[in-house]
């Protein structure tokens, strides 16, 4: 009776596992470089099958579109192919689905559950937390021009008063008022900093972003540049501002749209460039591409052949200006090169996911714009003072070849009030690290190197004094 019993016993927790519905909403939080990345997952079922639809809370992103699901003996499978997104799990008797998910060749754990997820708290020791000993106001800004409005934040160091003011801009892609990146507030703790130090700040989501209107996608660096006139011309219109004393502060693609904003501007007093371009964006990128590369182990001939692969795309955006006929080329392009060196299609990914992907990312108006923009006659027109820092460890500005860029072409527009600089020991988010490799920025706790702080701060106070 014993052995009976057992079997009987195995055979319903078979019967239920396999049994229990699928249909509703799961839960699940990626870790991808210690960043915490929460997933939901909608499924419906209908006479043809399962549907679903996925989102991405910390990304702004619902109701994504499942291209394909399967749900089969307790097996969970799906796709979200113009992602190149692949899962595939296992329900369990506990009620939680364990499995893999895959994006770009590279496949991590993600496991779902019908409860809400806690992310895990990452240690940020330098983010600031409220009451600020300061003035913070929540504020809208206008751009006419694009028929938009930008949600921002002005911090000021007491209510009442007249202060000298920087406008901070934000880096490559959809960024919110914080610049937040794997975890870390970049902007919140700059902000902070100079705040206390008498200078006010103001930080805004990029349009489309956060509570700003417009849209991201179709911007190029020209376009958000209207963005901070608005932001000074915003700034202008207040009693609580010093607008002879309005400075730019722009990080990575905000140190390329500071020199853009300056040099047709006298309502800019000064400005700070972070981890500023100062070649073209097709050289930045070709530079980037080989020392992410190298970082991440990459060498002799399987670097050579991923540069060659690069290089033939990004010459493709460089030179073809038509967006439909860029388009259809890279994708012939991509095809064409996997065919002759099938290894380099990522591991879980087909040929048409990741030609589509990236022939879509490559041909973008933000793309094209990047990569035949030479920062050169911008800087030459600069007259008003430059601060350029990059850190010594940056992968994707390269420090040294973009700081003696800045520094020839301020040179060459007659400009003799500047100071450029290489910081030690920092990466590209001016964070204290080992290698400079992206791969870093999550797992470090320091958001912005105390050092590179007062180097700003101690700069601008002697230029409004």
């Amino acid at each position: 009776m014993k052995k009976i019993f057992l079997i009987l016993t195995a055979f319903l927790t078979v019967f239920v596992a396999g049994g229990q519905e699928i249909s509703g909403t799961w839960n699940g939080v990626l870790e991808v470089q210690g960043m915490q990345l929460p997933l939901v997952i909608h499924i419906a079922e209908d006479d043809e099958g399962y549907t679903g639809t996925m989102d991405s809370p910390d990304q702004g992103a619902t109701g994504i579109e499942i291209t394909s699901l399967s749900y089969d003996n307790s097996n969970l499978k799906f796709e979200v192919a113009p992602m190149a997104i692949a899962y595939t799990g296992d329900l369990n008797k506990d009620g939680s689905i364990k499995g893999t998910f895959t994006q770009m060749g590279q496949s991590l754990p993600l496991n779902f559950s019908r409860n809400p997820v806690v992310k895990k708290a990452l240690l940020r020791p330098q983010e600031p937390k409220a009451p600020y000993p300061y003035y913070s106001e929540e504020v809208a800004i206008p751009n006419p021009g694009d028929g938009l409005t930008l949600s921002g934040t002005l911090t000021l160091p007491s209510k009442s008063g007249i202060f000298p003011v920087v406008v901070l801009i934000s880096g490559s892609g959809a960024q919110n008022r914080d610049e937040e990146v794997f975890g870390h507030k970049p902007f919140l703790v700059l902000s902070d900093y100079l705040t206390r130090q008498g200078i006010g700040v103001l930080r805004y989501d990029d349009r489309g972003t956060g509570k700003s209107t417009g849209d991201h996608t179709t911007a190029t660096s020209e376009d958000l540049a209207t963005d901070v006139t608005s932001a000074v011309a915003f700034l202008k219109s207040r009693a609580d501002i010093d607008t002879k004393k309005i400075g730019l502060i722009g990080h990575s693609e905000g140190g390329l749209i500071a020199p853009m904003v300056a040099s047709k501007s006298d309502d800019i007093a000064f400005i700070v460039l972070l981890a500023g371009p100062g070649i073209s964006g097709y050289d930045i990128l070709m530079l980037q591409s080989e020392l992410i590369r190298k970082a991440s182990g990459v060498s002799g001939e399987a670097l050579d052949k991923e540069m060659d692969l690069t290089r033939g795309a990004l010459d493709l955006v460089r030179t073809v200006e038509n967006q439909t006929e860029l388009k259809t080329g890279l994708q012939q392009y991509f095809i064409q090169a996997f065919e002759k060196n099938p290894e380099q299609v990522p591991q879980g990914m087909s040929v048409e996911d990741i030609v589509s992907t990236q022939a879509d990312a490559l041909a973008s108006p933000w793309m094209q714009y990047f990569m035949r923009y030479d920062p050169a006659p911008a800087l030459e027109q600069v007259k008003c003072p430059v601060l350029a820092l990059n850190g010594e460890k940056d992968l994707q500005v390269p420090s040294q070849i973009n700081l003696e860029a800045i520094e020839k072409h301020l040179k060459a527009g007659g400009n003799s009030d500047f100071t450029v600089r290489e910081l030690s020991g920092l990466n590209h988010l001016f964070q204290n690290s080992a290698t400079g490799s992206p791969s870093e920025y999550a797992a470090l706790e320091e958001t912005f190197a105390p050092g590179a702080l007062k180097e700003i701060s101690d700069w601008i106070l002697i230029r409004v004094k």
